[in-house]
């Protein structure tokens, strides 16, 4: 049987999360189908419909799909589910809202977080923070998935050809509703898509320090930001910067830790990086166990010279 995923997407485009899960559901099955609920979404549809790999994508659209709330997008899912042996979402927030309903109302074991597909019926997820890998094999007819997107690179987007199907939406029956969303904006990257990510850590001492020291590395090199969970709880950023288990997520081209000790909790969160560099005045300091590069200095001195050196 085909596998269904759930795109992510805010009705006008795709997520690039969409494209790591698509990878995913190639290794399940070769019949690939992508789900696209929301309101006036047809951008987002035609946009799926050209990922390599898919063969159809289905639109569901109606106004109670555009905030994308877990209880009528389930019942979307739900619709459809026996028409598929494998569905699966980005593990996102969004992913992580939806699946585990869809889950209990099919009376399933959710997978969640996987990094590898084994065979149709195995796969590796990360426990303990990472620090040991489950491989776990379900019985069940339909897997429920949740996939960590930093485990499997992305399709490509571009070069499909896949049909459009249109379906009407399900009643819910739902009693929540959306009241409202506040969203932080910014011109930099969004920080589980940047390819590089300057982060800070409680090493710094201040929010100030924070601006002074790494908003400009990050703008030289036009980075995403980035923290541990010692700089949010210590008030110095706010929580969507978090970086960790807690946190996002994350695995770009190069990440940059700055005054970050390396706990376990963020370790898990970006180790997946393809180039780590530290720079931390602790040579004991767990971050270095990761790094490619470290560097054991004042970050107060070593900070600005390097954005310096950059200009």
């Amino acid at each position: 049987m085909a596998a269904l995923v759930i795109a992510e997407h805010d009705n006008l485009s795709l997520k690039a999360a969409t494209l790591n899960t698509v990878a995913a559901a190639l290794q399940c099955s070769p019949e690939v189908d992508v789900l696209v609920a929301g309101n006036q979404s047809d951008v987002a549809a035609q946009a799926a419909a050209q990922i390599a790999g898919v063969r159809k994508v289905i639109q569901v659209d109606a106004a109670t799909l555009g905030d994308q709330l877990a209880e009528p997008l389930a019942a979307q899912i739900l619709s459809i589910a026996n028409h598929y042996s494998h569905l699966l979402a980005p593990a996102t927030a969004n992913g992580k809202n939806v699946m585990p309903r869809v889950a209990a109302k099919l009376d399933l074991a959710q997978l969640s977080d996987i990094t590898k597909v084994v065979s149709t019926d195995t796969f590796e997820r990360p426990i303990y923070a990472g620090n040991a890998i489950a491989t776990v094999q379900s019985a069940d007819l339909i897997k429920v998935i949740t996939v960590r997107t930093t485990g499997f690179d992305p399709v490509t987007a571009t070069g499909g050809t896949a049909s459009i199907e249109k379906q009407a939406a399900v009643d819910s029956n739902s009693s929540s509703s959306f009241v409202g969303r506040e969203l932080t904006k910014s011109d930099r990257p969004e920080l589980t898509a940047a390819k590089i990510i300057v982060s800070g850590g409680r090493g710094l001492g201040s929010g100030e320090k924070y601006q002074e020291l790494i908003a400009p590395l990050a703008d030289k090199l036009g980075a995403a930001l980035g923290a541990s969970r010692a700089a949010v709880d210590a008030g110095y950023v706010p929580n969507d910067y978090q970086v960790g288990q807690t946190g996002k997520i994350v695995a770009p081209q190069l990440y940059i830790a700055v005054g970050i000790s390396g706990a376990i909790q963020h370790l898990a969160g970006m180790k997946d990086s393809k180039v780590i560099v530290a720079i931390n005045k602790d040579p004991e300091a767990p971050i270095f166990s990761v790094a490619d590069y470290g560097l054991v200095a004042d970050l107060n001195i070593a900070v600005p010279e390097l954005t310096k050196a950059l200009s």
